[in-house]
Parts: C-alpha cells; structure tokens; sequence
C-alpha cells in the first residue's frame, strides 16, 4: 500500500521539477536581448568570437541565468515562508506580505537608510553588505513575535483579527516609510523606491550563493519539525498531548520565517502574495501533510516568480517594469479566484 501512494507523489514531484525547468530555460530566452545557441556553447566556439556573441554570453551569463536563478531561490524563500507562517498561525490566510511581516523587514531597512548615516560612530557600517539583511532579519522578527503573541492571546484564532492586526502593521510601516522617504536625500530616495516596488535586478552570483545557503540550511532545519507543525495545525492541546514543546518549536519557526522574508525583502525589496499563492494551490492538489506542502511550495513559488519577472522583463523593453506589480496582479486575481470559490461552497 505504501509503495502504491509513493509512486503518485514521486510522480507530482517529478512533474513540478520538470515544470521548474522548462520555466528557467524559457525565462532565461525571454528578455531585450536574443540570446543564440552559440552563446550557450561558449566551449565550443574559437577563441576570437564575433563581438555580438561575446555580448550576449556576457547577457546570458552575468545577467541572464544569475537572475532568473535568483528569481527561482527568492521565490522558493517566500513559498516556504508562506507555508511555515500558515502552519504557525494555523490559518490559510496568514502570508509574511499580508501579516506584515515583509513591511516590518522592509521598514527597518528603510530607517537604516535614511538615518543611520545621522551617526557618525556608525555611519561606517552603512556600506556593508551585510547590514541591510540583517537589519530586515530583526525587523522581521520583531513582527513575527509580536504577531505570534496577539493570535495567542488577544485573537484566540480569529481569522479576521489576524487579518487587522496585518493591516494594522503594514499601514504603520507604510507610514514610517513614507516618512522616511520624505526625509531622504535623493540618493536615499532612490534606494526607497526599490523597497517599495521590489525588483530583481540586485542578482548576482554572490547573492545567488548566500540565498541559496541559507535557503538549504533553514530547508535542513525543518525537516525534523515537520511533524511537530502537523500536530500544531491540529491544534495546540493535541500538540502538547504528544509531546511538542510549543513555545520553543513557535521560536524557531518564528525566526525561520523571518529570515526568508527579511533576506528575501533586504536584496529584493516587498515582493507580495507569493507566500500567499503556492501553499494554496499546493493544497488544492496535495493535501495538508506539510511533508509535501513544504517543499512543493517552494517549487512553485520558485515558478510563478520567475514567470512574474519574465512578464516584468519583456512586457515594456527596453524598460523594465518592477516585479511587485505582477506579483501584486496575481495576488488580486487569486483572491478574486479564492472568494469564487467560497462562493461556490455556499451555493
């Protein structure tokens, strides 16, 4: 019997990575630039290539591949952050973006630029790369604890309080940004309109390492939590009945999501309701077993980005839009979708 699920399952993981796939190789063909199979090939050429192909291998491997790779590894993060923040909060709705949890990362991130120049002690620490992520880690994790706390006392699972509470949270860091950007320099400002927007364009080969590092050791540290967030979804005393110590199993997960979140905001700004999108259509095929809406969560969020930033690349060249607005166009039309739905159940 257990051979007779598996096949079905390994042949859904099968197809998602063969779709994953075939989305990076078209995405990295999508773009202001046609790239020939000659500049694949690049071992196979003389070494005195035509000056267009030493142009577009430069395109495709500098700026092609590291951002469609980059696309792929952010929206994994976000993917599987959206599926560990709806197993946390033990609701469909909860999403890092629409709990807050990105604008609190995005917010700290915003008062660092803007101000921490106003230190001279520290001013010169604003040009380490390392300052704004984990800036945008702390931020995140101050909401994520301060939304962990008002769903376990004040909102008692109230879908509809979590939601306010959201709100709450991204009007007031909306705000804090807007103040900041009218306190910024037009240098700074530049750099607030990127939060604000999100984009891709920060890829490299070094970001595509650090993500992917730290995509694959929070990736390792969940799989033995795993059963214990199946348990926690069934609720909290069934979790305590078998023995899930629950504050620090909240912890750890708490700090995973922000650092998904807070790495994915700090290098690509506020990109929106992909943590929200792929654990739903995940669900809809494969259940609640977090064992395969983990990891088939990351897969397509990995997909729908890249798709998103293959739209944004091509729909206006030689511009290029900013990958938050299709991300937010998908975001309204799944919602409108999923209140179709809901409609349908209480027909």
């Amino acid at each position: 019997m257990s051979q007779r699920l598996f096949r079905p399952v390994q042949s859904a993981s099968l197809i998602l990575l063969g779709v994953l796939l075939v989305t990076i190789v078209v995405a990295t063909d999508v773009g202001a630039i046609l790239i020939n199979g000659s500049a694949w090939l690049f071992w196979l050429e003389p070494l005195d290539p035509e000056p267009f192909v030493v142009g577009q291998r430069h395109v495709l491997w500098n700026i092609r591949i590291p951002r469609v790779l980059f696309a792929g590894l952010i929206g994994a993060s976000l993917g599987f952050a959206g599926a560990l923040t709806q197993a946390l909060f033990r609701n469909p709705l909860a999403e890092p973006g629409l709990l807050g949890v990105s604008s609190g990362a995005a917010c700290a991130a915003s008062l660092s630029i803007v101000f921490l120049t106003q230190f001279p002690g520290l001013a010169w620490l604003s040009g380490h790369w390392l300052l704004l992520p984990s800036i945008a880690f702390f931020g995140a994790v101050f909401v994520c604890l301060v939304l962990d706390r008002l769903s376990r006392t004040w909102m008692a699972g109230s879908v509809g309080g979590l939601l306010l509470t959201g709100i709450a949270v991204n009007a007031l860091a909306g705000a804090v940004i807007g103040l900041c950007a009218y306190m910024a320099t037009d240098t700074q400002l530049r750099s607030l309109t990127f939060w604000t927007l999100g984009s891709l364009a920060s890829a490299s080969w070094t970001l595509i390492a650090g993500v992917g590092g730290l995509f694959a050791s929070i990736w390792i540290a969940t799989r033995p939590l795993i059963q214990s967030l199946n348990a926690l979804m069934l609720g909290e005393s069934i979790a305590r009945h078998i023995g899930v110590c629950l504050p620090r199993l909240r912890l750890r997960v708490i700090l995973m999501v922000a650092g998904l979140a807070g790495f994915a905001v700090a290098f690509c700004g506020v990109i929106g309701f992909i943590g929200l999108a792929a654990p739903h259509l995940v669900r809809l095929v494969a259940g609640a077993d977090l064992r395969l809406v983990l990891s088939r969560s990351a897969t397509v969020g990995a997909i729908l980005l890249i798709c998103a930033d293959a739209f944004a690349r091509s729909i206006a060249v030689p511009a290029e839009v900013p990958v938050g607005i299709f991300t937010a166009l998908l975001g309204s039309a799944f919602f409108f979708w999923l209140l179709g739905r809901h409609r349908q159940g209480l027909a």
